[in-house]
């Protein structure tokens, strides 16, 4: 074959590859309009025949192009349990379940950890001393004294001090006898100093790869993660999001965002729903080599860590322009997720012709591209917003405004609105009333923040199956609890009081004959809390509303607040 005619047919091959590649992307009526589509701006695709060079013909990927009539994204159906609760996890559960008894599901092994490690580091405090400490030593902390513990913990958020000691002080102004009551001051100070959740004499290795910057905490931490996942079913629309626990001590995963009214503090990436309901959540840790099971290299893996365990329901996803990229979207959207969120412009992947370089718009402009089931939206209001998204149609191109000359939202920014708020409504509830205080070590400051949290996702949890309690009363309630299940588990069958008991051991805490605020009320129809521990089934429209326990008016109101065995 002579050498001109080798050329010619080896550039009619190259021009039919490319054609049959062109075709497994696109339909045949698409590819007839990509044919007759012509644009000289980068990043739009351009195929006019004859005068497109060859670095072109050997780039079949699909890019953004204009939007098109026929243009929408492939929503997927959400095939996942409805929300609320999940029955299999948690039984026993409904409207008239007691806040103990949801908290006690995330709380159960929490409890025993806390006592485990808190002793075993008081004994490694006193081994390390040089001097022999005193002859009597303070005893070993009980689950009863941890349920006291946590009680004074809780209500602190309600009643904020500027030091500790304020709560125990006589001082008229500052007086409140339920701290006395229920523990003793120096008490409460030796748990707080020792509360530990490792073994400190077994640190992992820091050269290890693997090192966890995590692992003073990490017992407790994935523990409440994996409960909150168990005991929920998240909606079908969640939202992905950061959160400073505010903390300006010595951590090297410490963070400072200027931007954020909490500059400087712990930073946890979460997965909310509508409620409020944290679903996952991690730890950011710094750069580093991240353990095996959470390969966490940038926001594209910290969004796949998130939805690990919703993948393939069709749920829909909102997060904001740290997260977004196409190649999130197109990943998520294979893993059977919707996405919407802002974008930066300058992400790799997005198209370069709506730059602001490129591109001048005025308020109320709107400019649209597509690229497959993804769609670009450059929105200018007072400033320029860009947002991606596979779950909204591709807004129409054009100039929208009102007749005050306000720019007129498009559909998909005023749904990311409506949705992205969920990790910050989240925050809001659990600092709501926040009981960390600033001198404390990290550990500590992590954990009553995830406290706070456990808190009100058992708060969302009554709440899904019918509660009527606010966040407030729920928390209330949730102390009381706790101070009468202390009581209960230090005494025997026998009525022998047994360990160590609290200051207030001889008296009842629902007992208060001064200004007693124990008084019977009508309401809703509920079983009796006196008949039910004495194995009898007896509904009554009755409770005492300090308590707010079902008690039978005839006898057990007063058995309820007279005995210590009911």
């Amino acid at each position: 074959m002579e050498p001109q005619k080798r050329a010619r047919y080896s550039k009619r091959l190259d021009a039919e590859e490319l054609q049959e590649i062109l075709m497994e992307e696109e339909s045949d009526e698409e590819l007839d309009d990509i044919n007759d589509f012509t644009d000289p701006r980068p990043g739009i695709l351009s195929s006019s025949s004859s005068s497109s060079s060859d670095n072109e013909a050997e780039e079949p990927e699909i890019r953004f192009r204009h939007r098109r009539p026929g243009d929408l994204p492939k929503v997927l159906d959400f095939t996942g349990p409805p929300s609320g609760i999940n029955r299999s996890a948690a039984p026993n559960i409904n409207s008239q379940s007691s806040p103990f008894s949801i908290f006690i599901l995330f709380f159960q092994q929490i409890f025993q950890i806390l006592v485990q490690e808190s002793n075993r580091y008081f004994h490694q405090f006193l081994a390390r001393q040089d001097a022999p400490g005193p002859s009597v030593q303070p005893p070993d902390v009980t689950i009863e004294e941890i349920y006291n513990f946590l009680a004074i913990i809780i209500q602190m958020g309600h009643d904020q001090r500027d030091t500790l000691k304020d709560y125990w002080s006589r001082d008229e102004q500052y007086y409140t006898p339920f701290y006395r009551n229920t523990m003793v001051r120096d008490r409460f100070l030796h748990i707080l100093r020792f509360l530990h959740f490792e073994n400190n004499d077994a640190p992992p290795n820091r050269d290890d790869p693997e090192y966890d910057r995590l692992w003073k905490i990490r017992k407790i931490f994935d523990n409440l993660n994996n409960k909150f996942c168990e005991l929920y079913n998240p909606a079908e629309r969640l939202a992905v999001d950061e959160v400073i626990v505010l903390f300006k001590g010595r951590v090297i995963f410490r963070q400072y965002i200027p931007k954020k009214r909490k500059r400087f503090g712990i930073k946890i990436y979460k997965l909310c729903d509508s409620l409020g309901y944290t679903y996952d959540m991690t730890v950011y840790l710094g750069k580093q080599r991240q353990l095996a099971t959470e390969q966490i290299t940038s926001t594209h893996g910290i969004v796949l860590q998130l939805i690990r365990r919703v993948e393939g329901l069709g749920h829909k996803i909102y997060m904001d322009n740290y997260f977004s990229s196409p190649a999130l979207f197109d990943d998520l959207l294979d893993r059977k997720i919707n996405s919407c969120g802002t974008v930066r412009n300058d992400r790799r992947g997005m198209p370069q012709d709506i730059r602001p370089k490129s591109m001048k718009l005025k308020k109320g402009d709107v400019v649209t591209r597509v690229k497959g089931h993804l769609s670009v939206v450059r929105w200018k209001d007072k400033r320029d917003v860009y947002v991606l998204t596979n779950l909204h149609p591709p807004p129409l191109e054009g100039n929208f405004r009102d007749e005050s000359g306000h720019a007129v939202k498009p559909h998909v920014i005023e749904d990311y609105n409506a949705h992205m708020g969920f990790v910050d409504k989240s925050d809001r509830m659990v600092n709501s009333y926040g009981i960390a205080r600033r001198t404390w070590k990290w550990t500590k400051k992590l954990f009553f923040h995830l406290l706070d949290m456990t808190i009100l996702n058992a708060y969302l949890l009554h709440k899904s199956c019918g509660g009527k309690m606010t966040h407030k009363k729920f928390r209330e309630v949730l102390v009381r609890d706790l101070i009468l299940e202390s009581h209960e588990a230090n005494l025997t069958v026998s009525g022998v009081s047994r360990g160590r008991p609290s200051s207030s051991g001889a008296q009842m805490v629902r007992l208060e004959v001064k200004h007693s605020q124990h008084w019977p009320a009508k309401g809703k129809q509920r079983r009796c809390r006196v008949c039910s521990q004495n194995k009898k089934r007896k509904m009554t429209f009755y409770y005492c509303e300090k308590c707010d326990v079902a008690l039978c008016v005839a006898d057990c109101f007063r058995r309820w607040h007279t005995r210590v065995k009911v």
